[in-house]
């Protein structure tokens, strides 16, 4: 792994002197943040984020705005010495040129106020490489902020990157022969349900007669006998009342395990059809879903359960996602939460669902200024081996920041968060949180945090994978958890 350019071996050696210079010369000097802590930029990252707490728009800034006080901006003065930026740059001059976040623990000594000048200083920790990864050859970049106000360390951050050489990207396959896929009787009294699923509508047979619902669809009414034949369209919001995971034998068309559950409609009827967006062991009875739709080909719709919080979409078609006209962020309707009880461990969060979309990944990435080209520019990014804009690791740090205390509380206090990112999260793609208490000492909870991304890839398959593990850590008041 070497090259030359004008004289100069960009190889292994090369980059671990450059490395060591960096290491060696320790924390820079403090560094103030271009405005002080001020309530208009708090607001935009609260818009962005899609963060609803009234804490925050009261002269408190989210804790994990930390970082964003003192990010260096769309043009720094040349003068400025960052030793992240430096070895970034120096790995870039040896053909390095991708990048992406990995890893980015937090901890928070006070929650910053309205008002306050906040000042950085950095150091570069270490550079760890040429490291094979599954978008190139790299090297891994840590380096550790420290915050303060007039002196006082109010927070600090261990951050990750990745700077790599783009591997080639996969050609795209020919199409694939469509897979044999069993198709469901259908006739004049089953017509009217696929009819519906190919529109995105869960239809419910009914009773012109007596108005009696009933599922599965037939031709005679079982409560009054009569053949007049209706239906209604459900709300596609229910209950799992009992599920069951298939592993054997092989279903043609279906990638195994198939989870398939039976759900108490809202309507007072029971249905059963596949989940997703779930890992089978974290589905429960009783847990709430909602219908979605996946287009099998051009004559057969089906329908499919999700956690409530997931995006019920007719895939293949226009999204129909219900979304606020002032954000690109899809809200559930449960509205945030309190600790009526201290919990225990074990204690699962409910599912939260949102969708990525362009304007999503932009919206926070300028509210976090962060203005690298990966996260607004698809063509560029595609150029540095990515299939698209993805979300920064700012956002995804904020978003965690909002499941937990959307959740847990709003008077809950955020001391650490600490996160691994995997695979980007890109626009198109359903990013869906899950949590667990992982333990309780006194006042001192910690939770861990799941986020995992799930898109349609070119060749019809359902791709499910994590974006984000980690963990929060948060202090409750004693005596009055509520």
């Amino acid at each position: 792994m070497s090259a030359a350019t004008g004289g100069t071996a960009y190889d292994h050696a090369w980059v671990m002197a450059e490395a060591e210079k960096l290491t060696a010369a320790g924390a820079t000097v403090p560094r103030r943040g271009r405005d002080p802590v001020n309530q208009p930029m708090i607001n935009n990252w609260l818009e962005a984020m899609g963060n609803t707490n009234p804490r925050f728009t009261a002269g408190e800034a989210p804790p994990s705005m930390a970082q964003v006080w003192t990010m260096k901006g769309l043009n720094p003065p040349s003068e400025l010495f960052d030793p992240l930026h430096a070895m970034m740059g120096k790995l870039t001059e040896a053909g390095f040129t991708g990048v992406l976040g990995t890893n980015c623990t937090q901890h928070y000594d006070r929650t910053l106020k309205v008002g306050e000048e906040v000042a950085v200083t950095t150091e570069l920790e270490s550079v760890v490489g040429p490291k094979a990864t599954g978008v190139g050859e790299g090297y891994f970049v840590t380096s550790r902020n420290v915050w303060r106000v007039d002196g006082e360390q109010v927070a600090t951050m261990t951050f990750r990157v990745l700077k790599f050489k783009p591997a080639p990207r996969k050609p795209v396959a020919e199409p694939a022969e469509t897979p044999f896929v069993l198709h469901p009787i259908r006739d004049r009294d089953t017509e009217f349900f696929w009819d519906g699923t190919s529109v995105g509508e869960l239809r419910i047979q009914t009773c012109e007669s007596c108005g009696v619902l009933r599922h599965p669809p037939g031709p005679t009414c079982p409560s009054c006998l009569e053949l007049a034949r209706g239906y209604v369209v459900a709300s596609g919001r229910g209950t799992v009342f009992s599920y069951v995971v298939h592993r054997h034998p092989p279903i043609p068309g279906h990638e195994l395990p198939i989870v398939l559950a039976l759900v108490d409609l809202e309507e007072g009827v029971r249905m059963v059809a596949t989940v997703d967006g779930i890992a089978p062991e974290r589905l429960e009875i009783g847990m709430p879903v909602e219908v979605g739709f996946r287009r099998i080909d051009d004559t057969l719709t089906l329908p499919v359960w999700r956690p409530v919080g997931g995006i019920s979409v007719v895939e293949d078609a226009e999204p129909s996602v219900v979304e606020d006209a002032e954000s690109s962020v899809v809200e559930e309707a449960e509205e945030p939460g309190h600790f009526e009880t201290t919990p225990e461990p074990g204690q699962l969060l409910p599912i939260w669902g949102l969708h990525i979309t362009p304007t999503l990944v932009v919206s926070t990435a300028l509210a976090t200024r962060d203005f690298q080209d990966v996260h607004h520019d698809a063509e560029l990014a595609r150029s540095y081996g990515s299939r698209d804009i993805f979300v920064n690791i700012l956002t995804t740090n904020g978003l965690v920041e909002r499941y937990v205390t959307d959740h847990l509380g709003h008077d809950v206090q955020v001391r650490s968060i600490a996160i691994r990112l995997g695979a980007p999260a890109y626009p198109g793609d359903e990013l869906t949180f899950s949590g667990t208490v992982a333990s309780v000492e006194g006042d001192t909870v910690v939770i861990d945090v799941v986020g995992t991304v799930s898109r349609d890839e070119e060749d019809g398959a359902l791709s499910i994978a994590s974006h984000v593990t980690g963990q929060v850590t948060i202090e409750i008041e004693s005596g009055d958890p509520s």
